[in-house]
């Protein structure tokens, strides 16, 4: 009893125990101090420099467009999206007949070729449009208004400029009309132009294309004199009249050779020389109808390259296009045995004036009645009478006006 004082005694709360701790903890940190806020300061400056900078969530988010012109965007969507629309078969085949419809008339010339430009960019025109696509360019040629007209003139150059990309869809009569369509829309369009660089790469295309071409025949004499014939409607009739008659005429042998049918019941017996014989009809068609393409080819592009001719010569008066004119002009005449007889007459006409402007200029002539020399013909002129000596300009013509500087 005497040795446990606290028998008896409820036993120390827990908060007791807990001050009691606190106590003896706060003694011995006391001598501590400086040295634990000072590794306190120096941990937490390590924390700071360790840890990254925190990332806003602003910075996550991705950046808006700046939309600095709507309209400008809004119009580049309407234009993408047009270019990469996906079409069936069907659907493009019905939209080159709407478009084909509606090229013919001039007024609507300009909003269906942009289509039909479209179509061509956004790769529609294959083997199975082909036919259509083409349906489209012969409407085109065929409207109206001529090629060179200023209201269409631009759009018929785009459209015929892009077709060039589909040529390759097409077949060979088809692409050698696409060529000869080419001349009249494009190239003829071209010598229309402000440009004198764009004139002389054209005027450069039009001699490569007269070099193209094969000399004239007879035959080909004949059948322009042929074509250029008036043919009335009268005449026509006749025409077909006699065609009736002909064929009449050839059933009726074909009948009294066979009256009764007996032929047909009359076994063949040389099927092998049928076969050959229609395999040999086949081919040798193919062939007259290759030379009949390869014919209307010819003349339709020497018809186009006439067309071309004249109207860069109608440029002649625009003083920067007389050299060109020129070059070009004697180009023509130099070969004027690849085109027909009355082809070669305009040709030897339009050399004659070139020629005669050539004169007139040379004497300070013309119809204006002002001084037409251009600048090629002026230092030409200039440079035929000067004298041109080894030591460049050191008196050449003998004057002694280099004596004082020479000593």
């Amino acid at each position: 009893m005497g040795d446990n004082l606290f028998e008896g005694l409820p036993p120390p709360s827990h908060h007791q125990q807990l001050q009691g701790k606190e106590n003896e903890e706060v003694e011995g940190k006391e001598g501590n101090d400086q040295i634990s806020f000072s590794l306190k300061t120096s941990s937490s400056s390590n924390n700071k420099e360790a840890s990254p900078k925190p990332v806003l969530k602003s910075a996550l988010k991705r950046p808006k467009p700046t939309e600095s012109n709507p309209e400008a965007a809004v119009q580049e969507k309407r234009l993408r999206f047009k270019m990469t629309t996906d079409a069936s078969e069907t659907q493009v085949i019905e939209a080159m007949q709407k478009i084909a419809s509606h090229i013919k008339n001039p007024t609507k010339f300009s909003k269906a070729s942009k289509l039909a430009i479209q179509l061509i960019q956004a790769g529609s025109v294959k083997g199975g449009t082909s036919e259509h696509f083409f349906a489209i360019l012969e409407a085109a040629m065929s409207c109206t208004t001529s090629c060179t007209d200023p209201s269409v003139r631009g759009d018929y150059h785009s459209l015929f400029s892009a077709a060039q990309d589909a040529a390759e869809c097409l077949n060979k009569r088809q692409k050698n009309q696409l060529t000869v369509w080419t001349f009249r829309a494009v190239m003829a369009n071209d010598f229309l132009t402000d440009d004198s660089f764009v004139f002389s790469k054209t005027a450069s295309k039009l001699k490569d294309a007269i070099c193209s071409l094969p000399f004239a025949t007879e035959d080909d004499d004949i059948d322009e004199a042929a074509t250029l014939k008036d043919e009335t409607e009268t005449g026509n009739d006749e025409d077909d009249k006699k065609q009736t008659i002909v064929e009449s005429a050839e059933e009726n042998n074909k009948d009294e050779s066979d009256p009764f049918g007996l032929d047909a019941l009359i076994p063949s017996s040389g099927k092998k020389d049928d076969r050959a014989k229609g395999r040999k009809d086949v081919a040798t068609k193919s062939r007259k109808d290759d030379e009949e393409d390869t014919k209307i080819f010819l003349k339709s592009k020497r018809e186009a390259l006439i067309s071309c001719l004249e109207i860069a010569a109608r440029r002649y008066k625009t003083p920067w296009c007389q050299t060109v004119i020129d070059i070009l002009v004697k180009h023509a005449f130099d070969n004027v045995a690849r085109f027909t007889s009355r082809q070669r007459d305009a040709i030897e006409k339009l050399w004659a004036s070139v020629r005669e402007q050539q004169i007139r200029r040379k004497q300070g002539k013309s119809v204006t009645g002002k001084l037409d020399v251009n600048a090629f013909e002026w230092l030409q002129q200039k440079y035929s009478t000067e004298k041109i000596s080894i030591r460049h300009s050191v008196g050449a013509s003998g004057d002694r006006r280099c004596q004082q500087w020479l000593g």
